[in-house]
């Protein structure tokens, strides 16, 4: 049986689930958003290679789209991030 007294929480699957891989996914979401906003409809490739992007990737592509312009702009930034 397993004692709950000796296991982190922070090292169980659930906790990595909900908490970390979680947390990403709304930030996925919340760039898609405001990238379909500034940008317009994306293209289900471009959906996915956001939803790829690790934290850093995603900071950095938050911070780019206040300077976005449209599509191209994001297009761009796809490009030279090798994402």
């Amino acid at each position: 049986m397993l004692d709950i007294t000796q296991v982190r929480v922070q090292d169980t699957q659930f906790y990595k689930d909900v908490f970390e891989k979680g947390q990403g996914q709304g930030e996925s979401e919340l760039l898609l958003r405001l990238l379909t906003r500034r940008c317009g409809e994306l293209s289900e490739e471009q959906r996915q290679r956001v939803k790829d992007l690790s934290a850093p990737q995603r900071e950095a592509l938050a911070e780019a789209l206040l300077e976005f312009k449209g599509m191209e702009d994001f297009q761009a930034w796809l490009q030279q991030s090798s994402v």
